[in-house]
C-alpha cells in the first residue's frame, strides 16, 4: 500500500463507482465498451505510477550506491 497514495486509490473508487452506476443508468448496452474503456484507462494509469515508482526505488539504491563508492574512493586520495 506505500505506493499507492490516497489521490490513486481515490481515483480507482471514484472511477469504480462511476462505472457502476452508469452499469445502472444505461444497462448492458453498446456503452458497456465506453464506460469498461474509461475503467481501464484509469487502472492503467495507476498501474504505470506504481511501476514508475518501483523503477524510482531501484534508481535511488543504485545511485546510493555510486553516491558511497565515490565516497570511499575520495578518502583514498
Amino acid at each position: 500500500m506505500k505506493h499507492f497514495d490516497i489521490g490513486s486509490i481515490l481515483v480507482i473508487m471514484i472511477t469504480f463507482i462511476l462505472f457502476v452506476a452508469a452499469l445502472f443508468f444505461t444497462g448492458f448496452t453498446h456503452d458497456i465498451l465506453l464506460e469498461a474503456g474509461v475503467f481501464l484507462v484509469s487502472v492503467k494509469l495507476i498501474i504505470m505510477a506504481y511501476k514508475n515508482s518501483k523503477s524510482n526505488e531501484k534508481i535511488e539504491l543504485e545511485l546510493k550506491k555510486i553516491k558511497e563508492l565515490i565516497v570511499q574512493n575520495k578518502d583514498r586520495i
